[in-house]
């Protein structure tokens, strides 16, 4: 038997729009702005059977949108009210955290009338981030969180510099693996860059000292190295990484992968 109301799955804008055709005429209007389109409006248009000339669309159906649209949305800065998606991506937590928390009192919020979905305004997120600890950058800039774990000057400079100037990125970096593990507490990053060989440890223990934390289960893991033979790469993988790069690498080949991995 179909299981009633069950909650649309976490995939991407395109995959959770494509994921119920009858939505394609939307598409491209819903991807080339989605500020134009709003939740209240969605609901108002009969989960936009009306706007995709489908009467048969149901509730379930408009919710995934509702939530797809949002999820679209990063200004950060401008948001009053946060979903528990967003929460989660702006503090690099799983979202089960997020609900746990709501649920037990630690973040402060409400539900939508009529229905399951939380709710977080803006002053109880920051009280949550305060008193976590957890960097306010994220929800100031709207930027993805980028460590660079590497004892080779040369390479953090240009990354920096590259990185800071695409716009779409805060960047901080880490010489060795006792720093990196700081600053990945610290800093939470949505994506760390991590050289193999560091002068203290290698870059592998980093890998798996972040994926043992749960509360950096969505920190994404691109290991770089001039010297790994392909059992090693795969013993990399195994203990976290979702990514290896060879140097030298191609900058825009190794921006474009992150921007896959973290979906920017």
């Amino acid at each position: 038997m179909k299981a009633k109301n069950a909650p649309a799955p976490a995939l991407n804008l395109d995959a959770r729009l494509t994921s119920f055709g009858r939505f394609s005429a939307l598409t491209p209007f819903i991807k080339s702005s989605p500020n134009r389109l709003d939740s209240l409006t969605v609901v108002k248009l009969g989960g936009l059977g009306k706007m995709a000339g489908s009467p048969n669309i149901n509730g379930d159906h408009a919710q995934a949108v509702v939530e797809a649209l949002e999820a679209a949305k990063t200004d950060w800065p401008m948001k009053t009210i946060f979903t528990t998606g967003e929460v989660a991506d702006i503090c690099n937590i799983s979202q089960q955290t997020v609900i746990r928390c709501f649920d037990n009192g630690r973040i402060k919020g409400f539900r939508v009338p009529g229905s399951k979905f939380r709710r977080i305004p803006r002053d109880s997120l920051v009280m949550f981030m305060k008193a976590n600890n957890i960097p306010m950058e994220r929800l100031e800039t709207g930027k993805k969180r980028v460590l660079i774990v590497d004892d080779d000057a040369a390479i953090v400079e240009m990354l920096t510099d590259l990185l800071s100037r695409d716009g779409r990125f805060e960047v901080r970096s880490a010489s060795n693996g006792f720093d990196a593990g700081a600053a990945t507490k610290e800093f939470r990053p949505d994506i760390l860059l991590l050289d193999f060989m560091l002068p203290d440890i290698n870059g592998n223990i980093v890998c798996q000292r972040v994926r043992s934390d749960p509360e950096l289960s969505h920190t994404k893991i691109i290991m770089v190295s001039g010297a790994v033979s392909p059992t090693e790469i795969e013993s990399l993988k195994a203990a976290g990484a979702d990514d290896f790069i060879k140097k030298p690498f191609d900058v825009t080949k190794l921006i474009g992968r992150m921007v896959e991995l973290m979906a920017v």
